[in-house]
């Protein structure tokens, strides 16, 4: 007999959909290097950096926990959330405004399906936020930015979106210090798009999981500006190295208990709790200490200097940078070789991305990726492959009283100086 079929009926808000882009492209780059093939990898943005030793030694000490927990989170973690709120942000932040979630990406799944609104996401943004809406059903609007503001959204912009349907709900993501760009927004536009958001009474989702690795430690939440209406996203993987531990938070005001709620009802029948022993060290994490201080400062000064590396270096290729404030992206611009690109039959970012890939070993994302247009020859690229441990012994230590410059880079980051050159004489030799 022959085996038996079975239809496909995918929902329509799934079918068309592609892995995660991040995801993809890092494990299309770890099968070539398994292939033998040398890569250089900028694509998924990994913070490089190891989990404070803090940190991992209240995992060891809480492997025992094997409880549920409760659905919001571990108490004692929500309390120490909304005390590092107040403490970073400035912000009058209670535990029980605060919920736990496994990462950051799943409670800003869970906010778009509870609440019944458009999607509002500035060009570019992060990869999963507009899929995540088309899964859910939501329209997605797409607030333009360009080079010229370093892709900033501008207050202008979002008000033109908006005075239309001034009653029509809406949720906005505002992501600074930026994946994809590494800018972050000035804190006069921070008030001004405040106002505009006030005015149509929109729910803002800042998602700040940067903001503690501003480069210059100068991190300024919205909520400053507009608390009533903003959700503080946020999490360990960035800035405590701990991406793979899943643990995110989501900080609420007062007066959006109802909404936090009703995660907490969609999280009950879903995820449950977040990982009991995770939840337990991440106390440790949140209330911080001085090791931990010193691992972001250190942090801090690897990642600053890599920035002016990676601009410095286009800049004098003729490859535009937005100016990076924080994290670990750098979005180039490669329309000064368009021409050359085009002879190659070369006309879209995808395309740019794939034979650069190809002929390089340079894996990085397209553009079309983060909601530009596919003829834009622009790339995000993560400089994070480099051993993020032994770069900061070297700076705590043969470099701590010296100036951070392109011999550390060399020294300490070599797979990321030798992939950037490489990438620069590919295109020089068009």
């Amino acid at each position: 007999m022959k085996p038996q079929t079975l239809p496909v009926n995918l929902n329509l808000n799934v079918r068309g959909l592609k892995t995660s882009a991040t995801l993809a492209i890092n494990e299309a780059s770890n099968q070539l290097i398994k292939e033998g093939k040398k890569v250089y990898k900028f694509g998924l943005g990994q913070s490089p950096f190891p989990v404070p030793d803090s940190v991992v030694k209240a995992l060891q000490q809480n492997a025992h926990e094997k409880d549920y927990l409760p659905v919001k989170g571990l108490y004692e973690l929500r309390r120490a959330v909304a005390g590092y709120n107040r403490r970073h942000e400035g912000i009058d932040s209670q535990p029980e405004d605060v919920l736990i979630g496994p990462g950051s990406k799943e409670l800003i799944f869970l906010l778009q399906l509870v609440y019944y609104g458009d999607l509002l996401i500035p060009t570019p943004s992060w990869v999963s936020y507009s899929p995540q809406a088309q899964i859910i059903g939501r329209q997605v609007h797409w607030i333009p930015a360009s080079a010229d503001n370093n892709w900033r959204m501008s207050p202008e912009m979002l008000d033109k979106e908006c005075r239309n349907d001034p009653d029509r709900p809406r949720i906005l993501i505002l992501n600074y210090p930026s994946n994809p760009t590494g800018n972050t927004y000035p804190i006069e536009r921070l008030k001004n798009l405040a106002e505009v958001a006030r005015k149509y009474k929109i729910i803002l989702i800042s998602d700040e999981i940067y903001g503690r690795i501003h480069h210059t430690n100068q991190h300024v939440s919205i909520a400053r500006y507009y608390p009533e209406g903003t959700i503080i996203s946020g999490g360990l993987s960035k800035w405590c190295g701990a991406g793979g531990w899943r643990l995110g938070t989501f900080s609420f005001p007062p007066n959006l208990r109802w909404l936090l709620d009703a995660l907490a009802t969609a999280a009950s029948e879903t995820f449950t709790s977040t990982s009991a022993p995770i939840q337990y060290a991440a106390v440790t994490a949140f209330n911080g200490n001085d090791e931990i201080e010193a691992y972001l400062h250190e942090s801090r000064r690897v990642l600053r200097t890599l920035a002016k590396f990676m601009t410095d270096s286009f800049q004098e290729a003729n490859i535009g940078v937005p100016q990076i404030d924080g994290g670990f992206y750098v979005f180039p611009d490669f329309g000064f070789y368009r021409d050359k690109l085009n002879i190659r039959g070369i006309f879209t970012s995808e395309e740019l991305c794939s034979t650069i890939l190809k002929e390089t070993g340079v894996a990085m994302l397209p553009g079309n990726d983060f909601g530009l247009q596919p003829t834009e020859l622009v790339s995000r690229m993560a400089y994070v492959d480099f051993n993020g441990k032994e770069a900061l012994a070297a700076a705590g230590s043969a470099w701590v009283d010296k100036k951070l410059n392109g011999d550390f880079i060399e020294a300490c980051c070599p797979r990321v100086a030798e992939g950037t050159r490489v990438l620069i004489e590919w295109l020089k030799g068009l």
